[in-house]
């Protein structure tokens, strides 16, 4: 594989707590093992329940989003097609009660801190450990765990989830996601061409080989 610059890269907008996103990284991973030149992949975060949360952070329950039970029932039945179209085996509903705010924190802090290999694999092992595992990745026990495994330290990433410099810098790259017209998730751009949603691995290879 050739390496790419940063203007090559596959630029994926996502949350862990998201499904869609989930599903769609899988897609993504089957397009690039198969493609003979794939780009690198630059992985922006994304809250996907920012809209809900209060001054103090924390998510309302009493906002009302429009999801309701039908809602879900939906979400269950398109996750149950994608699954089975990309073959991919994952826990449901969970999701509804973890919020990624300190996963995408801790996440950020082993970003600025290690190197990006490092950083991938406290990633994926995060986005395993609520998708495949059932964990609540919003707990930082868990998450010192998840960094545990990754070998990285514990006790630091732990820490990394009430520094309130990362909590700013993580705002900061919300707000940007938005002012670049990401409005929701999963989104892959690259070279200034969009798709939303869970897209299959032959819509990767026309986004990026075919410019759409």
């Amino acid at each position: 594989m050739s390496q790419q610059s940063a203007d090559d890269a596959l630029t994926v907008y996502s949350d862990y707590v998201c499904p869609f996103c989930y599903l769609g990284k899988a897609a993504m991973d089957q397009y690039r093992e198969r493609a003979d030149d794939p780009p690198e992949v630059e992985w922006r975060f994304y809250d996907l329940r920012g809209y809900k949360r209060d001054e103090s952070g924390d998510i309302r329950d009493d906002v009302d989003d429009g999801k309701d039970d039908d809602y879900f029932a939906q979400v269950r039945e398109n996750v149950e097609r994608l699954k089975e179209r990309f073959d991919v085996e994952m826990t449901l509903d969970f999701s509804e009660d973890v919020d990624s705010w300190n996963a995408q924190q801790a996440a950020l802090f082993v970003r600025k801190s290690e190197d990006e290999e490092t950083f991938l694999t406290f990633h994926e092992a995060v986005f395993d450990a609520l998708w495949q595992d059932g964990r609540d990745v919003g707990d930082p026990d868990v998450l010192a765990a998840i960094a545990a495994d990754a070998g990285l330290d514990p006790d630091e990433v732990r820490a990394a989830t009430e520094d309130e410099e990362l909590a700013a810098d993580l705002r900061e790259r919300f707000e940007q996601a938005q002012q670049a017209g990401v409005s929701g998730i999963p989104t892959f751009v690259y070279e200034g061409h969009a798709a939303r949603g869970a897209i299959p691995p032959a819509q990767f290879e026309r986004l990026v080989e075919g410019g759409e």
